[in-house]
């Protein structure tokens, strides 16, 4: 009875030990678990207190050396990329003023040409026709009138009968006038020196007025145009340098800028921003595009008017 109850007792104890070493490996990692939790909450309210501070998470390994307190972190010494597409500077649309089959068209798609270049010729031969009739009639018009001052100084005529004859031959004047300024526009004549973009309209084709024939431009002078925040005008300025890297070329190509938009975009915040290349513009062409780059001048960014909103570029 005595050795039974004392094995008894054993098997009690080391009952009891094994559940203490159980609830303190249970123990240990709950506590572990806690600290953890409390640790992220204190630094879950120190980030959205920092957000709240300076408009935007905080990131001092990439801060660029700039002093945590600054409003744009790390955006005030890094680079900015935009789109950016190459237009020329003149560039229009030829189309015929009158109605009339295309005779020949001088220059094809692609061609050069120079300023005061005939481009296009039409079939004008009505309107030769109407010229040439008006052209007889001032001359019949211009002899009656002199004729009719000469019988008046020999007081054979009636002053009423000169002015007529005088108005008459002003008339006919005129209406020669106008058929002259209706065949020069038979002929298309190239306003600036550039390249035919694209034809429209093809030889022996006939055309209303107003119909499109030829899309010209001016390639001797390109310019890139981009879009950008309007809060960017604090710091931007004609004569700023940047460069856009062509999608099409895998260059680098410097320019600066030469013009601001007159108006801001109130929907989306932004304005139009012109530049032109600086050197040789050789391989570029129009229509081309690419990536704007340009840096952000350090400070020169105002803080925002609500620091609980970030804004970023």
């Amino acid at each position: 009875m005595v050795a039974c109850r004392g094995r008894r007792m054993g098997l009690f104890k080391r009952d009891q030990s094994s559940s203490m070493i159980r609830g303190r490996f249970i123990l240990v990692p709950a506590l572990f678990l806690a600290v953890l939790v409390a640790l992220s909450g204190s630094l879950a309210v120190a980030a959205s207190a920092q957000i709240l501070q300076d408009g935007h998470p905080r990131d001092d390994a990439s801060n660029g050396g700039l002093p945590p307190s600054h409003p744009f972190q790390p955006s005030a010494l890094r680079a900015e990329s935009l789109r950016g597409q190459i237009l020329p500077r003149n560039y229009t649309t030829l189309a015929t003023e009158l109605p009339a089959r295309i005779l020949q068209i001088r220059v094809p798609e692609g061609g050069q040409f120079k300023a005061g270049d005939v481009l296009i010729r039409l079939d004008c031969s009505l309107q030769q026709a109407q010229l040439q009739k008006a052209r007889a009639a001032r001359s019949a018009a211009e002899k009656i009138a002199a004729v009719n001052a000469r019988l008046a100084e020999m007081k054979s005529m009636g002053n009423l009968e000169v002015a007529t004859s005088v108005a008459e031959a002003a008339k006919a004047r005129a209406e020669e006038s106008l058929w002259d300024a209706t065949v020069s526009k038979c002929l298309l004549v190239a306003p600036f020196s550039g390249r035919v973009a694209e034809q429209k309209a093809r030889e022996h084709q006939y055309l209303q007025a107003g119909q499109p024939i030829l899309d010209i431009l001016d390639d001797s002078r390109l310019e890139v145009e981009f879009i950008a925040p309007s809060r960017w005008l604090a710091w931007i300025k004609p004569g700023l340098g940047f460069v856009l890297r062509g999608d099409e070329t895998g260059h680098d190509h410097a320019a600066k800028v030469i013009r601001i938009g007159a108006r801001v975009d109130s929907v989306s915040q932004s304005i139009k921003i012109t530049g032109e290349f600086v050197g040789d513009t050789e391989g570029l062409l129009a229509g081309m595009s690419g990536r704007v780059i340009l840096d952000v001048p350090a400070g020169a960014i105002p803080p925002p008017a609500n620091p609980a909103v970030p804004l970023t570029p």
